[in-house]
């Protein structure tokens, strides 16, 4: 026997709200006598992270195992849903006195499903044996329980951390045997998932910032040689006034970016003193930074990944002139960096189980000053790191938003408008102090909370299931295969290598 699973209309990528629909092939060499044909849409999130051997620092006091170092595996499943094809409600009601087993003849059968993606998470409490179970090589490693879950919107497909972290969404279909020395077989197909992205606020002029201020050290020139006719000079400070500046990398308020698209971003930079000296752009460096926060029960590891925008070298631009007055915004073309759009390898920000993603936008400016042809030789590098967020790109229906703004109160999950970004109304004034940011600060977690067994569904669930797909263009997104999916017409046996998810 072999089964297959062809999906009707394969995209790129699915969304949430997207119907999967598809057709489980079976093609039987011989008679066959199976049970039921079950299809399941499920989501994992999956964390592995090494312990430190007993003794070290690093190690808790109350952390169990030996003396060597052990993994800690945690699985989440955040996404269950379950169709039987096979047999049908009206053969089950047909065969309700009798053995619960069917013979197939040999040829090709066709069972069709149907699955609609929900907006949030189910992540259940308990997961099966089999969920649990890892195989390295010859090792087996079983995963405990967490009793850590959030309800959140779920997350992208997420890949790049081989052995480490992942969160992958398929398809599996399983043909069930009677007999029980008859192994069941199965086929998987993975998905790839980008979410739908939050609602977003009313455009505005509210711009988020950060801030660096320098003062150009005074030009000294150097001593001329000494010669037999004249002394040697010494050198004396020119009598310009260097300049003393400020730079600003602006983002709109709230600091959002989105996937595929160009930065909305401003960077700006103002004199602070009276000079007549003309400031000239040397090089610019844009890097968006992801810190994924990876957790294993009592384990925490923060991993960080970075995605260069755009890189220039070897720049003579001016900003402004000799005549620029104090103050005055003296703004980076941002043809520069304007037409290239976000890497499509981004995960959008989220928060889930066991994994966090979070961004910093990093900006580096590097700014010299002279006259043209007349170029002093003191080149200033400034950093500025900016926390946002990335979104999909994805709009939610409209059907949605309407009734989001009906009900007038915050939903209940994360499904919303970021929260928590340093906003200061544009234009700045002269009094504002400028924005400091921790790198190490930027990955506080808020504290995870039980889920009951039985939550009920949010507001956005209930709605799921009246809205039509997001009828729009489907953006690019592409995440790094670190391990080839399994095989549609393999067995299910404990040391194959195939994925073992019931």
């Amino acid at each position: 026997m072999a089964v297959h699973i062809q999906l009707d209309r394969p995209h790129a990528y699915f969304t949430n709200l997207d119907i999967i629909t598809g057709r489980v092939i079976l093609s039987i060499f011989s008679e066959e006598t199976i049970s039921a044909i079950n299809v399941k849409l499920e989501c994992e999130s999956r964390t592995r992270l090494a312990m430190p051997p007993r003794g070290d620092p690093r190690r808790g006091s109350g952390s169990r195992g030996s003396d060597r170092a052990q993994n800690e595996l945690e699985v989440h499943k955040l996404l269950y849903k379950v169709q039987t094809v096979f047999p049908s409600a009206e053969l089950l009601q047909q065969q309700r006195n009798e053995k619960s087993s069917f013979t197939l003849r040999a040829g090709s059968h066709e069972y069709p499903f149907q699955f609609k993606i929900p907006f949030n998470n189910s992540c259940s409490s308990t997961n099966s044996m089999l969920t649990n179970l890892h195989v390295s090589g010859a090792r087996m490693e079983m995963a405990r329980d967490s009793n850590r879950h959030v309800k959140k919107p779920l997350p992208p497909t997420l890949s790049g951390f081989p052995g480490e972290a992942e969160i992958q969404y398929f398809l599996k279909a399983t043909v069930q045997r009677p007999a029980f020395y008859k192994e069941n077989f199965r086929a998987r197909s993975g998905l790839n998932f980008l979410p739908i992205e939050p609602p977003r606020v009313a455009p505005n002029q509210r711009e988020s910032y950060a801030r660096r201020n320098h003062q150009f050290a005074p030009f000294v020139p150097l001593p001329q040689k000494q010669s037999i006719l004249r002394k040697q000079s010494t050198g004396s400070i020119s009598g310009t006034v260097p300049p003393k500046i400020s730079i600003d990398g602006r983002l709109p308020d709230p600091a959002v970016i989105t996937l595929n698209e160009p930065l909305p971003l401003r960077v700006i930079v103002k004199k602070l003193n009276e000079t007549t000296e003309i400031i000239f752009l040397k090089l610019l460096q844009v890097e968006l930074i992801g810190y994924t926060q990876i957790r294993a029960h009592e384990l925490q590891r923060k991993e960080t990944s970075s995605w260069v925008i755009v890189s220039l070298a070897n720049l003579t631009i001016p900003l402004g002139n000799s005549n620029t007055p104090i103050n005055k915004d003296m703004e980076i073309d941002k043809k520069l960096w304007g037409t290239t759009p976000l890497p499509n390898s981004v995960p959008p920000s989220f928060d889930t189980c066991n994994l966090t993603r979070s961004y910093e936008l990093e900006i580096r400016v590097g700014l010299s000053y002279g006259s043209p042809g007349s170029m002093k030789p003191e080149l200033t590098v400034q950093s500025l790191r900016m926390p946002t967020q990335v979104y999909s790109g994805i709009t939610p229906p409209p059907a949605l938003l309407a009734e989001l703004a009906k009900r007038g109160a915050p939903s209940t999950t994360t499904f919303g408008p970021p929260q928590g970004t340093t906003t200061r109304p544009s234009p700045v004034s002269s009094s504002l102090k400028p924005v400091t940011f921790s790198p190490s600060s930027a990955n506080l977690n808020p504290p995870l909370t039980d889920m009951p067994e039985d939550a009920p569904p949010s507001y956005e669930d209930a709605m799921a299931e009246e809205l039509a797909p997001v009828d729009g263009p489907r953006r690019d997104y592409q995440q790094p295969m670190t391990a080839p999916l399994v095989g549609d017409t393999k067995r299910a046996g404990l040391f194959s290598n195939e994925h073992l998810f019931p």
